[in-house]
């Protein structure tokens, strides 16, 4: 059957119409009938047992009752209106109640009928009553559809004004599997099915909805979140394999004078291992004829700009030019000094190309950049403006690029007739099932060690009553040359507020710091750049001690001699961002300090998040609580990527699923890498599915 019923637009489902169509699409995203067969429910109530009016206890969280509904009166006025009914068992009468919707519920009610009733028992006035529980006629009850658990589905004020709560579109969902009963392709082979002892696709799309029982329910949970992980890998995995099949790469063959020159002369401290495996990682990549597309996690401070750096000496001693992009012009700035100081005395040409960049200094890059004159451009989101155009592009270094969009990044792809090779750097740590499923179609890399000399951060939490100690320890570690840091939460829903707290702070700060004995420097979002950049450069060249400011220091700023880093308000930030500000410190080899500063007013997660970086430093353990904290959609850059849409799975509680179905998802594409095979065409129709309409951003980190 060519036609796939699950394609049809959701108004022609019996109970829809038009109007309701148009609120499903606005509110849940339900287009089709598919969008609302795999709507699924949050939670469910076991409601196979039906219980006598006796039989009623105060314990009970729902009970579900049948019997004849009579006596259906009004009691009240205006606002104090309520809606009184009693229903009637043979072993006795409790009333139901209703305060809302209550001309729409007497409107339903049918004399002589028998209801089924399902509600919370309170008590009031010493009697069991139940307000506001459903009803159903037994009579209009679906015959084919079992009622043993009922499914709850999360709705809106906006659906729920037009009957559609939770219970109504449990209906829907009920019309929708009696009308297309039998026709439900089939999307898995049928070797998976057997081997792995799934049941049916609609056998498990009818169950997640109306099951008969909790052990059909678990096998429907179980096939369908096998599915969903499933074909997350095999589309990831075959944007892989497309890439490396038909994206050819320069190739990279000569390790040559620049390379050896720096290693033997200007490497600033021996390489780790760790290091020392990534390099040869990459250059197996650069050598190969393939497009490198490689992702290269590292935590703050262990050295990934000295690797990115040595991967772009291969690419110049192969007659190829190569540039970095990162998310700032503070982090750009950072990029260009480090690598400008790390290659002192050698032959090789840098510049930095920001928005800052005047247009004379512009026109001499563009111009150097076309002749072959430039090697290496660092800069920001100017570097993918159309008048940028390199030579001989080879190798793009992407900083931080969660923070940069999919169509930014194919810019600058889209630099060179061959494409050049990518490696993709971030320094926030990602847990391998949200890496697994975010960046599933590239390569990894894991700088997972600290340079040589480097001391792991002492984290302390200390509540506001201890400040007048901290402000001892700053003036102790001030008198030893040190400097600090003090950081304080911007957040837009309350930017005025967040803005009153930073510059309450800094009043105090220079208080108790006074000139001309200690000196303060301030920055923050609302200042202007060059404002900024002054009192950023006052710092680093030490003419202040400490440094006030928003978080636009997470990530970029190399101060050696900063070695104590305070964050005001520490509750209201991430773990993620925590452990990014922490890595501003501790870059030089003296011991550095991380003091987590709240009042005692927390909770849980938050004390969860500030226990965990006390306990630890190692960003993967911190990555993984952050991800089951926050859940794997809050998570920094996962929305973007629309991969991350988990209607049933959850990337913590089925890992196992997850590295099951990527591990099968290899063998199936090492045997088919097209899935032309007869036995895979369900597969493939499936894969086909998914990429209608769709842009193949995979190809581009």
């Amino acid at each position: 059957m060519s036609y796939n019923i699950l394609e049809t637009s959701i108004e022609y489902l019996k109970g829809v119409g038009p109007k309701r169509a148009e609120l499903l699409k606005k509110e849940l995203n339900i287009f089709t009938f598919g969008d609302l067969l795999t709507y699924f429910p949050f939670r469910y109530i076991d409601k196979s047992k039906i219980y006598k009016v006796r039989e009623i206890t105060s314990d009970m969280s729902y009970v579900q009752l049948r019997g004849e509904i009579t006596n259906i009166q009004l009691i009240g006025k205006s606002r104090a209106k309520r809606l009184s009914a009693y229903l009637k068992d043979e072993t006795g009468v409790i009333e139901l109640v209703w305060f809302k919707g209550i001309k729409w519920i007497k409107d339903k009610f049918k004399p002589g009928e028998e209801y089924i009733v399902f509600g919370k028992p309170t008590i009031f006035n010493r009697k069991f009553n139940i307000p506001h529980p459903e009803i159903e006629l037994i009579s209009e009850q679906h015959d084919s559809l079992s009622k043993s658990f009922q499914a709850f589905y999360s709705s809106t004020e906006k659906l729920k004004s037009r009957g559609l709560g939770s219970k109504g579109i449990s209906k829907l969902i009920g019309n929708l599997v009696l009308k297309i009963n039998g026709e439900i392709p089939e999307n898995l082979t049928e070797n998976i099915i057997k081997n792995l002892k799934l049941i049916s696709r609609e056998q498990a799309l009818n169950n997640i909805h109306f099951p008969e029982n909790q052990y059909i329910l678990q096998k429907a949970k179980a096939r369908l979140k096998f599915e969903e992980l499933f074909f997350i890998q095999l589309r990831l995995l075959k944007k892989k394999y497309i890439r490396i099949q038909k994206i050819k790469g320069h190739i990279f063959s000569v390790v040559g004078d620049y390379f050896n020159c720096f290693f033997k002369n200007n490497l600033p401290f021996e390489l780790t291992n760790a290091q020392k495996k990534v390099i040869k990682e990459i250059r197996k990549d650069i050598g190969s004829g393939k497009q490198m597309n490689r992702l290269l996690q590292g935590d703050v401070g262990s050295g990934k700009t000295l690797v990115a750096l040595m991967s772009i000496l291969i690419a110049i001693d192969n007659n190829y030019q190569a540039c970095i992009m990162a998310p700032t012009e503070i982090l750009a700035n950072q990029h260009f000094e480090t690598i400008s100081k790390m290659l002192k005395g050698m032959d090789i040409s840098v510049e930095l190309l920001t928005g800052s960049t005047k247009t004379s200094k512009r026109k001499i890059i563009n111009e150097n950049l076309l002749n072959g004159n430039l090697q290496i451009l660092i800069g920001t989101h100017a570097l993918i403006e159309e008048t940028v155009k390199f030579k001989n592009l080879g190798l793009v270094i992407i900083d931080e690029q969660h923070r940069f969009g999919v169509a930014q990044r194919a810019k600058l792809w889209k630099k060179n007739i061959i494409p050049p090779h990518i490696l993709v750097m971030t320094a926030t740590p990602i847990p391998r099932t949200l890496a697994m499923t975010l960046y599933g179609d590239l390569d990894f890399s894991i700088i997972d060690e600290l340079p040589p000399g480097r001391k792991p951060v002492k984290t302390y939490h200390l509540y506001d009553s201890k400040r007048l100690k901290v402000f001892g320890f700053i003036k102790k570690k001030i008198e030893e040359g040190r400097q600090i840091y003090v950081v304080y939460p911007l957040i837009e829903e309350s930017e005025k507020l967040d803005l009153k707290y930073l510059m309450d702070g800094y009043e105090s700060i220079i208080r108790e710091f006074p000139l001309p004995e200690y000196a303060v420097s301030i920055v923050h979002g609302k200042m202007k750049s060059a404002d900024k950049d002054f009192e950023m450069q006052r710092f680093i060249r030490g003419e202040t001690q400490i440094m006030v400011s928003t978080t636009v220091i997470e990530v970029g700023v190399d101060i050696p001699n900063a070695s104590v880093m305070i964050i005001e308000n520490a509750e209201r930030f991430g773990l993620s961002q925590l452990h990014q500000l922490r890595g501003r410190v501790g870059r030089g080899a003296d011991q550095s300090h991380c003091i987590l500063m709240t009042d005692y007013k927390i909770t849980n997660d938050g004390k969860k998040r500030l226990e965990t970086m006390v306990r630890t430093s190692d960003g993967f353990e911190i990555a993984d609580v952050d991800l089951k904290l926050r859940g794997p959609g809050d998570i920094q850059g996962t929305q973007q990527s629309g991969i991350l849409d988990l209607k049933i799975a959850d990337l913590i509680k089925d890992e196992k699923i997850l590295k099951y179905s990527r591990n099968l998802a290899i063998e199936i594409l090492k045997n088919d890498p097209n899935l032309e095979h007869k036995e895979n065409f369900p597969l493939a129709k499936q894969l086909k599915s998914f990429e209608k309409n769709k842009v193949n951003w995979g190809l581009i980190s």
